[in-house]
């Protein structure tokens, strides 16, 4: 029940007290007092997430201060182009929830048959420590594994720890490439081959991710 349905009650039942209380009324007024309770139960609630959140963030930089890269540095290491294909739109932005910063830039590639590739570059910010290796489970693990229409594998890009996955029926499949224990590059691609994807993947330079890696930490 959302709050401005409870003063509404709770305005209603104050009206019809003073006429003597029937037992619809003192429904009202029991409705009302719940109503109360619940806001206050949902008050406290989201002050236990927000702090909640606050400590995952602090424990997801294991103790340091992470200021993202501002994205429009991310953001100029996008590619203009890929082979074959043109630079439709390109984004970024940062994001800042209790106690969490992250920062991305993303840009999106197609070509006339249809065919496209989406490239995007992630400063983890405060959630590359603990936090970071439980979103990336795959960064950490060892995996390869085939099925008749794809596969999906660890492996190393560029001297990075990166995750494979294809579909060759579909031609869809993604690239995840784990840089200096911060940023992430995702490329995702529909249409295409997996050399397309690793293309995408050569156009951006790493090394420049890996120089950042420091930018921003205060302990």
């Amino acid at each position: 029940m959302s709050p401005r349905i409870s003063v509404f009650i709770l305005m209603v039942a104050l009206v019809l007290s003073g006429c003597g209380k029937s037992a619809e009324q003192k429904r009202l007024e029991e409705a009302a007092k719940q109503a109360g309770e619940a806001t206050q139960s949902l008050k406290e609630g989201a002050e236990k997430m927000a702090e909640a959140m606050k400590g995952l963030g602090e424990a997801g930089s294991e103790g340091r201060k992470v200021e993202p890269v501002n994205f429009r540095d991310l953001k100029a290491l996008l590619p203009e182009s890929l082979p074959g294909m043109t630079r439709a739109s390109a984004e970024g932005e940062k994001t800042s929830v209790m106690g969490i910063n992250v920062s991305e830039a993303h840009a999106r590639f197609e070509n006339e048959e249809g065919a496209n590739v989406t490239v995007k570059i992630t400063d983890m910010g405060n959630m590359s420590g603990l936090v970071g290796m439980a979103a990336m489970a795959w960064a950490y693990a060892d995996v390869d594994k085939e099925t008749e229409t794809g596969y999906e594998k660890t492996t190393t890009f560029d001297g990075h720890k990166a995750f494979e996955k294809y579909n060759t029926e579909s031609k869809d499949g993604e690239l995840n490439i784990f840089v200096a224990g911060r940023f992430v590059v995702s490329i995702e691609g529909y249409g295409v081959e997996m050399s397309t994807l690793k293309d995408a993947a050569g156009a951006i330079s790493l090394s420049k991710l890996v120089a950042m890696k420091d930018s921003g930490v205060t302990s």
